[in-house]
């Protein structure tokens, strides 16, 4: 009944300009294993929040030994499954390049923990309302959209294509907080409320920075090549230094710098560098 739609949708030809053609009998990466790869994470990272809610300090080292060969076993897998669709080599040499990538990127889990806790204090310490470092962790969107930045981040760093992307997108569908998992952030970190946050790739953070709802770190404009097209890999993001506040709904553009320990008022459209120790407000730049 339905042999020519079926025909037509099948013909790889009306999909030319955007087909991936993965290696023969391999499979492309899955969301739903993704998804799961991020939420073993999170039960690793912060036991009893994310995952079992029994864990204890007794059974503690049972369920991470569980979660850390689950998350091992798919990790690879699904690294395997972007090597194939990314690159020319076989499927052999993929295979142990995603053991070998896995086998770092677990082995990163200690620091990324000691950083993810600076995170929750900066969260706890930036926000009156909060009540305890629980509630942050269980609450606040920011936390969420940092973990996964973290985890997909170090990914980055460790040269996986796509899945670092993947990522950090499900944690802006989930929490409305984009943040590329190129950008380098430090510790320290915090976003209050977070609803449309935006960093982009190349945008580099220092320490003790916090955001409010709305920053765009982004792009002033895109460089082109002679064919209209845009030049990939320019650093194009602005560099935040350390114990910076950047209110609601200001964008900062381009490849700027504020310096260390300004504060950037709310609805604020910034494209220039901004001198350590700087408050600038609506009222400051209409002076201008």
């Amino acid at each position: 009944m339905h042999k020519d739609l079926i025909a037509k949708l099948a013909d790889t030809e009306s999909l030319k300009t955007i087909w991936n053609r993965q290696k023969e009998g391999f499979a492309m990466p899955s969301i739903s294993k993704l998804t799961e790869i991020v939420e073993l994470s999170r039960a690793i990272l912060f036991p009893g929040y994310f995952g079992d809610a029994g864990v204890n300090h007794l059974n503690l080292p049972y369920h991470i030994g569980i979660n850390i060969e689950h998350l091992s076993e798919l990790l690879i897998k699904q690294i395997e499954a972007v090597l194939n669709l990314t690159n020319e080599n076989n499927s052999t040499e993929n295979k142990q390049k995603a053991k070998e990538i896995t086998f770092h990127f677990l082995n990163e889990f200690p620091l990324l923990r000691e950083i993810l806790a600076t995170d929750v204090i900066a969260a706890y310490n930036g926000d009156p309302a909060a009540k305890s470092y629980g509630e942050v962790i269980f609450c606040y969107p920011a936390i969420r959209a940092i973990i996964n930045y973290r985890i997909a981040h170090t990914l980055f760093k460790l040269n996986v294509p796509l899945i670092p992307r993947i990522i950090t997108e499900m944690a802006h569908s989930e929490t409305g907080i984009d943040i590329h998992p190129g950008a380098t952030i430090g510790r320290y970190f915090t976003i209050d409320h977070g609803t449309g946050v935006v960093i982009g790739e190349t945008a580099i953070i220092g320490e003790h920075v916090q955001l409010y709802q709305g920053v765009t770190l982004g792009s002033r404009s895109f460089p082109l090549d002679e064919n209209g097209n845009p030049i990939k890999g320019q650093l194009r993001h602005p560099i935040i230094e350390d114990n910076v506040i950047v209110y609601s709904n200001a964008s900062i553009l381009g490849r700027v710098t504020i310096g260390k320990g300004s504060i950037i008022g709310g609805n604020i459209w910034i494209e220039h560098d901004v001198p350590a120790g700087s408050i600038i407000t609506q009222k400051t730049q209409a002076k201008k």
